[in-house]
């Protein structure tokens, strides 16, 4: 099977299990989900959904939140992990936003990535969640799940991103790569894999076979 009839099933089985997909960042604008994909970084969406609104408390507005004390900041995300970084880095970005581009989130590729804190897989997410630009923001998990269902060589998170945009169709990305993480959460985590319960990895992963010789090799 060539890779690309892998995607082609790999796609329809994700459209089958996830219809319909929320973005897991809650939010009310692109300003709050930049500022809240910024704290995902090395930290689970679950918690960053528990500390943003705090943060809102004080203000969810770049004119605003540039005059906050970073330290006051720092506190209210602090179980995100990364506080003294992100903290000065959304100070920053809000100051930048709101002088720059007149408090805007800038709908610009370059513009994004210049921001403190925002790079390529966050720029990625606000271009295609808040402004419906197709992207395919991969991050260390989804670049896991594309080398383990045999989609890319796994070298590094650019390539991946490069083969999962040749092998699906642009207009699906958006979705896609929302699917990818829901898929990933629900029956192919990091840790504690059953790669033979995986809808996907039992059938297409690259040790797929190997494990399945191995289980009936166990039951002799």
């Amino acid at each position: 099977m060539t890779k690309a009839e892998k995607a082609t099933h790999i796609h329809r089985l994700l459209d089958e299990l996830y219809p319909t997909v929320p973005i897991p960042l809650d939010h009310t604008n692109p300003y709050t989900l930049l500022v809240a994909v910024l704290l995902s970084a090395q930290c689970t969406d679950v918690r960053v959904n528990k500390v943003t609104p705090q943060l809102w408390a004080l203000t969810d507005k770049p004119e605003e939140m540039m005059h906050l004390d970073a330290d006051d900041i720092r506190a209210i995300i602090r179980p995100c992990g990364l506080s003294p970084r992100k903290s000065k880095a959304i100070k920053e970005l809000s100051r930048i936003i709101t002088e720059g581009h007149g408090g805007v989130v800038p709908q610009d590729w370059a513009a994004l990535e210049a921001l403190p804190g925002v790079g390529h897989k966050t720029a990625a997410v606000v271009m295609s969640q808040a402004f419906g630009v197709p992207a395919f923001p991969v991050d260390t998990h989804i670049h896991r799940l594309a080398y383990r269902w045999g989609l890319t060589t796994g070298k590094n998170v650019e390539r991946t991103e490069k083969d999962l945009k040749r092998l699906f169709p642009e207009e699906s990305w958006n979705k896609l790569h929302l699917q990818v993480i829901f898929f990933g959460r629900e029956y192919c985590p990091a840790r504690g894999h059953k790669m033979l319960d995986c809808p996907i990895c039992s059938v297409y992963g690259r040790r797929s076979l190997l494990h399945v010789e191995e289980r009936k090799a166990n039951k002799k």
